[in-house]
């Protein structure tokens, strides 16, 4: 299928970031209940969240980010309508985070108090956002201080993993922030083109 990411254990093949999760929690000894739990209910719960972020949250920020900042990355032109599009539904995704899925006394998704594979999805969705300059991040996460809270707890949860598994997004962000200031300080009309190559970290 040509998509990252994917992974390869034994005969298996498998694409799809939320199979993937789906599947390594599952598949290996050892794994914490929380990850993906064996009570049905709290199971489905999970589901109802990584389904929703597919066509929500997963949608508008990748349009936007690609949109906003990454498309010359990708010899493609900015796009500011599309990027307005975008934007109206990353912002109304990170409001019903913050009013439905991180409704309750958790401190994760679905009410828990621990995180689950859907806390790992969205959270690195969001982590997107990096990529931004500062000004669009604060300006799309500052009204969510709930969200902001639960990103923290996400990452402290899973560190010294998270840390690094996001070591590649900063790179990328520090390989942007370079062209941007090679873009600005060339005195002729001629640029040079980069492409930033993103690899799975899987």
């Amino acid at each position: 299928m040509a998509k990252v990411p994917a992974i390869v254990d034994g005969r298996l093949k498998l694409f799809e970031s939320h199979a993937i999760l789906i599947y390594l929690a599952c598949a290996f000894p050892g794994i914490a209940d929380h990850w993906y739990p064996n009570d049905l209910s709290k199971r489905a719960r999970i589901h109802s969240v990584l389904d929703w972020h597919h066509s929500n949250l997963r949608f508008g920020a990748a349009k936007f980010v690609l949109n906003k900042k990454l498309a010359p990355a990708f010899g493609l032109p900015l796009n500011p309508e599309a990027a307005a599009e975008a934007e109206k539904i990353l912002s109304s995704s990170l409001s019903k985070i913050e009013s439905f899925w991180l409704k309750g006394s958790g401190r994760f998704l679905v009410g828990s108090n621990q995180p689950s594979i859907a806390d790992i999805s969205l959270v690195c969705e969001i982590m997107e956002l990096e990529l931004l300059d500062e000004e669009d991040r604060t300006r799309l996460l500052g009204p969510h201080k709930k969200v902001q809270e639960w990103i923290e707890s996400t990452r402290r949860a899973t560190r010294p993993h998270f840390d690094e598994v996001h070591k590649v997004l900063f790179k990328v962000k520090e390989n942007l922030q370079k062209q941007q200031l090679l873009g600005t300080g060339a005195s002729s009309g001629t640029a040079t083109s980069h492409k930033t190559s993103l690899h799975s970290k899987i």
